[in-house]
């Protein structure tokens, strides 16, 4: 390891230290005497994105950060909630093992964690992934995640439609039936 006071590369390791995904070294260069701090991590492999017209580009993290920010701006989310989800989604893509991933299986990532997470969080992002033409189209996106969600949201969690509407929609949906 190069000093980086006086260039020379002859150093000790006095104190290793984990951290996080790394390795926090304190060194002594054996020339100068001066003490310096260097950081250890597993290098990635590059994993590019397959677009839809076929175009691939690498990962970009915060592309994708600023895509779930955006869908869930002005939500209240625990501190640091959206970084974790982004956290998460990278590691399984990386954990598939395969350096190029089409990008609707990172969009269905994200959305099958936002539905969970917080369901207008989950529409802002499917009306833009899933191409919404009309409202029709954002309509029946709701009546599905009110068909499979219970009328009460997770704890936490504001509730997507008020009680009474959440009411009046069950009853329409069973005289359709």
């Amino acid at each position: 390891m190069k000093c980086p006071y006086c260039g020379d590369v002859e150093s000790k390791v006095i104190d290793s230290r984990g951290i996080g995904d790394g390795i926090r070294r304190r060194r002594q260069c054996l020339h100068c005497g001066t003490r310096f701090t260097t950081y250890e991590h597993l290098q990635s492999r590059n994993l590019f994105v397959i677009k839809k017209d076929d175009r691939r580009e690498e990962f970009n993290r915060d592309k994708l950060l600023s895509g779930i920010r955006k869908a869930c701006e002005k939500r209240p989310l625990p501190t640091g909630t959206i970084d974790k989800l982004v956290d998460n989604i990278e590691a399984e893509l990386y954990r598939l093992g395969k350096t190029e991933v089409p990008s609707p299986i990172i969009g269905d990532m994200v959305i099958e964690r936002l539905q969970e997470l917080d369901h207008i969080a989950y529409i802002r992002f499917a009306s833009v992934y899933r191409e919404f033409t009309d409202i029709a189209a954002l309509k029946q996106a709701v009546d599905t995640l009110v068909d499979t969600e219970s009328n009460t949201p997770p704890a936490g969690q504001l509730s997507l439609l008020s009680q009474e509407e959440l009411t009046v929609l069950g009853q329409r949906h069973r005289r359709r039936k």
